[in-house]
């Protein structure tokens, strides 16, 4: 069983992950190949057109990735 990621981008996208308090991720990005995962995360407690809130914390949605762990055998979200 092979996984992977979804990135999370709209707000359609936020509010599912939200609804069905998936896992999320949060990740920067630091060059053209490497990441950095700022932090494992929680569920998306809050979202607005500029931030979301994951296990208390705010994050500025054009500074970050949100990720979500996705079967590839699965239809995922």
């Amino acid at each position: 069983m092979n996984h992977t990621y979804k990135v999370l981008k709209s707000d359609v996208e936020l509010f599912a992950a939200a609804l069905s308090q998936v896992k999320v991720y949060v990740v920067q990005s630091l060059g053209e190949d490497f990441i950095s995962v700022i932090d494992y995360g929680g569920t998306i407690e809050m979202f607005s057109p500029n931030s979301v809130k994951i296990a208390g914390a705010y994050y500025i949605r054009n500074q970050f990735e949100f990720r979500i762990e996705v079967n590839e055998d699965s239809a995922g979200m």
